[in-house]
């Protein structure tokens, strides 16, 4: 990875090397322009056009996925409820990770399966989308035919993702970031609909890879930091996993989101795909909702440095989110007043901007 753009050799076949951040910012300048002189779909009408012509979506499609995202809703209640719920109060843990826990739970179980198969279709396949990015749009045609294996890949993320818009809003704690994170999963949706509608399938497999696996180590350090002080005692093995796994989470954001993202995906969309398939249909609408994915991977990875300060500075002696409500703490106690009896604040806590009873 010289940063240039020559010829590199692999298992026999030719792929391009990694460009360079100066070679990306550069070559997205003159591609953008030369795309704004040639574009035959800018405008309303013409998108319309490009949109009736070149989207395909039939009414399975649709149904799997309405049903799917159902399925995806209802299963995590039914695990929270008979699994996690139960595993976190027989594990006597803290009152206030009993309801962090199940999310936590259900979001590492769901990336682990998620990743390991996008996993598999990139390195234990016949693709090669990751090796050669430019690859993903070689031979690509308007309605050509999805490959079953990359169509079940789309339908477990679009519908999973359908779901999380809902789980956002309505089963998930609040957090700071909980708005950016609702818009990341409203873009990523109408990334996954529009590239399986468009046949940008291809791309869309290395943008699940890149992205997915650091949810799952995110996940699992909150599960360590969750089980670390249970039962009233102290757990230094899930102390250590909840400190590797977080500076293994800061790592690999940096080098798969911030390091392979732009120069993989990004550069494959917005220079190369010019060169496979000129005057490519909705252009502009997909690279502006991939650099917008990308500023939210920076916005996320402030979290992220602002963390690491904290640890230097010792302002945080131990792993913790800092995207939770410093009051989530603090509405986990009972209010009381002058006379020093309980209010009406007993057992609630912060969840979609609504204080909420504990279901405990």
């Amino acid at each position: 990875m010289d940063g240039t753009t020559g010829v590199a050799e692999e298992g026999g076949t030719s792929v391009e090397a990694l460009p360079g951040y100066t070679e990306l910012l550069s070559g997205s300048y003159r591609a953008v322009l030369g795309a704004l002189r040639e574009c035959t779909d800018c405008g309303l009408e013409p998108s319309a056009r490009a949109l009736r012509e070149h989207a395909r979506l039939s009414p399975v499609e649709i149904a799997l996925f309405f049903m799917c995202t159902v399925m995806w809703t209802e299963l995590r209640r039914a695990l929270t409820a008979r699994v996690f719920e139960p595993i976190a109060w027989w594990c006597r843990l803290q009152p206030k990770d009993v309801e962090k826990m199940p999310e936590s739970a259900w979001k590492f179980v769901f990336y682990t399966m998620s990743w390991s198969y996008s996993t598999y279709l990139l390195f234990f396949s016949n693709y090669t989308f990751f090796q050669d990015p430019p690859s993903v749009f070689y031979h690509w045609k308007s309605g050509m035919p999805v490959s079953t294996d990359i169509a079940i890949a789309y339908l477990i993320q679009g519908s999973f993702y359908g779901h999380s818009i809902y789980a956002t809003l309505y089963m998930d704690a609040w957090r700071k970031d909980s708005k950016v994170m609702l818009l990341h999963h409203v873009i990523t949706l109408a990334l996954i609909t529009f590239s399986y509608a468009f046949r940008y399938h291809n791309i869309g497999i290395l943008v699940l890879f890149l992205h997915d696996i650091n949810d799952i180590q995110l996940e699992f350090t909150k599960l360590n930091v969750y089980f670390k002080n249970r039962g009233g005692s102290y757990y230094l093995l899930n102390d250590i996993l909840s400190n590797m796994g977080s500076v293994s989470f800061s790592i690999t954001w940096f080098w798969f989101r911030l390091y392979w993202f732009p120069l993989k995906v990004l550069y494959a969309s917005c220079i190369t795909s010019l060169q496979s398939v000129p005057n490519i249909p909705f252009y502009f609408f997909f690279n502006t909702l991939l650099f917008a994915l990308l500023l939210m991977n920076v916005y996320w990875f402030l979290f992220i440095v602002l963390f690491v300060v904290k640890v230097i500075t010792g302002q945080m002696n131990e792993v913790t989110d800092v995207r939770e409500y410093e009051e989530d703490d603090k509405v986990h106690k009972a209010k009381r007043d002058d006379n020093g009896h309980q209010g009406s604040g007993e057992g609630k806590r912060v969840q979609n901007g609504i204080n909420k009873k504990k279901h405990l």
